[in-house]
């Protein structure tokens, strides 16, 4: 479906100045009152594939960091207390023809201003850049990262980079990058040839995480028939975060996270980096069985 792209402020889960950007078949709000932050994307009188944490929406001002639901950026590498700087201050919003440009004040904790530009195409692509801009006096040393809480119940997809046999390729093609908490044995993860995946379970609220390096970076998330996936380029032979991961997989009893990374950076005063992320959602998705011939037939020919 293809139609002209409207933008309209609108009250969303108890904030009043929400920007909901559509095109009739897809809908994307963001919020104003707090963030930078999408808190719905989804088709149109469906679901939201984004968590919504309930106890957490419509408030503003807290002392501490929440973590709200929805798609946030942040910085890498993970540190307290600066990577939890709060976000729960009004942002500047900008409103184009078919784009919002969210601009957060400058952090107090790190001296750095987030920004998230959203476009919206006719057809229903969504890309969303990332800014990052250092307003203090000392180089920084860090990389954009861009975090999508997804809904319940549903199962992440990642792909591994091209494959290859031991006559072909001598050389590693990429790490698969464990934390202190990763047990592969956990059996909502399954490992296939070409895919990782990884399911949210209510019953298992163990937290897990995974990363991995793919110059095509893609994370996806299927949940009741709907599927939604971001893409981004990594670039190879320069240094990404968490022993050279560009993109991770989150996931405890609440939501499951889709995280995309881009290159470290020494980050001057005055400058900045980016990071563009390009999204998608797909109706009626079924995968009869989960093996690599299946997803092959199913997932691959969206993401080409």
């Amino acid at each position: 479906m293809s139609a002209p792209v409207t933008i309209e402020k609108v009250p969303y889960a108890g904030w009043p100045n929400c920007y909901r950007l559509t095109n009739g078949d897809v809908e994307l709000i963001a919020t104003t009152d707090i963030g930078p932050r999408i808190i719905r994307f989804g088709f149109v009188g469906s679901q939201n594939l984004f968590v919504e944490i309930a106890d957490q929406l419509g408030g503003c001002g807290e002392s501490k960091w929440l973590m709200r639901g929805g798609h946030r950026l942040w910085v890498a590498p993970e540190v307290r207390p600066e990577t939890y700087a709060l976000d729960n201050a009004p942002v500047q919003v900008s409103v184009r023809k078919n784009s919002i440009t969210l601009l957060q004040p400058v952090e107090p904790e790190t001296s750095l201003q987030k920004e998230i530009t959203v476009e919206l195409t006719e057809s229903g692509s969504v890309t969303l850049t990332h800014r990052l801009e250092n307003t203090g006096s000392q180089a920084r040393r860090l990389a954009p990262w861009v975090l999508s809480q997804m809904a319940p119940g549903g199962l992440a997809i990642t792909t591994f980079p091209p494959r290859a046999g031991h006559d072909v390729m001598l050389q590693p093609t990429n790490p698969l990058v464990m934390w202190g908490y990763t047990y592969l044995t956990d059996e909502r993860y399954k490992f296939l040839n070409h895919y990782l995946l990884l399911r949210h379970d209510k019953a298992n609220p163990y937290p897990q995480k995974i990363g991995l390096f793919n110059e095509h970076t893609v994370c996806a998330y299927l949940l009741n028939g709907e599927l939604f996936i971001k893409q981004t380029h990594a670039k190879s032979k320069v240094s990404y975060p968490d022993f050279g991961t560009s993109a991770q997989l989150f996931v405890n009893g609440d939501f499951l996270e889709l995280e995309t990374l881009g290159p470290l950076v020494d980050l001057p005063p005055g400058r900045s980096v980016t990071h563009v992320e390009r999204w998608s959602l797909h109706r009626n998705i079924r995968l009869e069985v989960l093996d690599d011939a299946e997803l092959d037939r199913v997932f691959r020919p969206l993401i080409v």
